[in-house]
C-alpha cells in the first residue's frame, strides 16, 4: 500500500526566452578574444533556448505560479509546504516561509535542497511524513533561477569551458500536492517504491561556490564552475545497476511504464543512457532541446507534458530518474 500519491501537478515556466545562437553572440560581443566556433553550444547540448524569469521575479515567485496550477487541479487545505529546489529567494529565512506567505498559508514549513534532486528529495520528505501520520496533504514546489549564476565575462578560454553547462539552463516553477491514500490495493495511485544514492566524494566537479561560509560574499565567485567532463564520468560510474535492481525488487519491466523520465542536461547524453538501461527512447519526452536544463523542474514538466500528449494518464505507471551534482541518483516509481 502507497502512503500517498500525487493528487495535483504544476509547472510554470517564464514566456521570456534566450536562443542558444543569441547566447553565443552575447559571449563572443562581451569577450571578443574568445574563439567559439558558431553553433558550438547547440551541437554540444542540442539546446535551442532557455526561459529566464522576469527580473522582479523571486524563485518564490516561480513556485507560486506553479503551485496556484496545482491546487486547482486539487484544491483543498494544505498541511505543509516544502520548498525544494536548488535556488532560494535568501540564505534565511527559508524560502518556504516566503512561498506560504503569498499563498496566504498558515502551516508548517520546510526547504529541502539537493541540486537538481531538490524536488524529487522533496517528494521523498513528504511521502515519508505522510506515512509516518503528521500530514495530510503536503505541498512540495520548486522555483529554479539557475540563469541568474551564469557567467559572461570571461578571464579566458579555460574559464568558458568551466562555465560552459550554464549557458543551457533554464527558469521554472514545479509544484506537486502529495495526499494520504485510503486506498489499500495493489493498482492504487501512490508511490510505489524509491531508492536514493550519492557519491560525495565528487561534490566539488560543479558547484556554484557563494553564499555560504566559504565564500560569504560572492564577488567572483557568484558564478557557475563545472567539470561537465568530469560529472559526466561520475554519472556513468554509478552504472544501470540500481535502477535494475529497482526493478526487480518491484516484479517490474520497462513494458510495465508509460514514461520513463530522465534529468535531462544535454541531448547527445540520452540515447547512450537509454541503451545502457535498455529502454526505448519513445518511452521519454524530450525536453532540453526547447526548454534547456531546468534542475529540478525537469522531471515535473516531462510529467505535465506526458499528460498533455496522452501518454500517461490515470493507472499509468511512471519511472521517475533524478541526477544530481555532488553527486546523487534518486529513482522513484510512481502510479498516477
Amino acid at each position: 500500500m502507497s502512503a500517498s500519491y500525487l493528487a495535483g501537478l504544476g509547472v510554470f515556466l517564464p514566456e521570456r526566452t534566450r536562443s542558444t545562437k543569441q547566447t553565443e553572440l552575447d559571449l563572443r560581443a562581451g569577450n571578443p578574444t574568445l574563439k567559439l566556433a558558431t553553433g558550438l553550444i547547440h551541437r554540444l547540448t542540442g539546446v535551442e533556448s532557455v526561459h529566464i524569469r522576469e527580473e522582479d521575479w523571486q524563485t518564490s515567485d516561480l513556485a507560486l505560479a506553479a503551485a496556484r496550477t496545482a491546487l486547482e487541479e486539487s484544491p483543498g487545505p494544505i498541511d505543509l509546504v516544502i520548498f525544494a529546489s536548488a535556488s532560494q529567494d535568501l540564505i534565511e529565512p527559508a524560502t518556504s516561509h516566503i512561498l506560504a506567505a503569498k499563498l496566504g498559508f498558515d502551516c508548517p514549513v520546510m526547504d529541502v535542497k539537493n541540486a537538481c534532486n531538490s524536488m524529487l528529495n522533496g517528494i521523498q520528505v513528504a511521502d515519508a511524513l505522510i506515512a509516518s501520520g503528521q500530514y495530510r496533504r503536503v505541498l512540495v514546489a520548486s522555483g529554479e533561477a539557475p540563469t541568474s549564476g551564469v557567467r559572461w565575462q570571461l578571464a579566458d578560454h579555460n574559464q568558458f569551458i568551466r562555465s560552459f553547462p550554464g549557458y543551457t539552463m533554464s527558469d521554472g516553477g514545479a509544484a506537486v500536492i502529495l495526499e494520504k491514500s485510503d486506498r489499500e490495493d495493489a493498482t492504487a495511485p501512490g508511490i510505489v517504491d524509491s531508492e536514493f544514492l550519492a557519491v560525495s566524494k565528487h561534490w566539488d566537479i560543479g558547484t556554484l561556490p557563494t553564499g555560504g561560509s566559504v565564500n560569504p560574499r560572492g564577488g567572483d565567485d557568484s558564478f557557475f564552475d563545472m567539470d561537465g567532463a568530469g560529472l559526466q564520468a561520475a554519472f556513468l560510474e554509478l552504472g544501470p545497476q540500481p535502477v535494475m535492481d529497482l526493478l526487480e525488487r518491484n516484479g517490474l519491466g520497462w513494458d510495465d511504464f508509460d514514461l520513463v523520465a530522465i534529468h535531462q542536461v544535454a541531448l547527445p547524453y540520452l540515447p547512450p543512457i537509454f541503451e545502457r538501461l535498455g529502454v526505448a527512447g519513445d518511452k521519454s519526452v524530450v525536453i532540453v532541446a526547447e526548454h534547456g536544463n531546468l534542475a529540478s523542474v525537469g522531471l515535473p514538466l516531462q510529467l505535465q507534458l506526458a499528460r498533455e500528449q496522452g501518454k500517461v494518464g490515470p493507472g499509468s505507471l511512471v519511472l521517475l530518474i533524478g541526477l544530481a551534482g555532488g553527486i546523487s541518483l534518486g529513482l522513484m516509481v510512481v502510479r498516477l
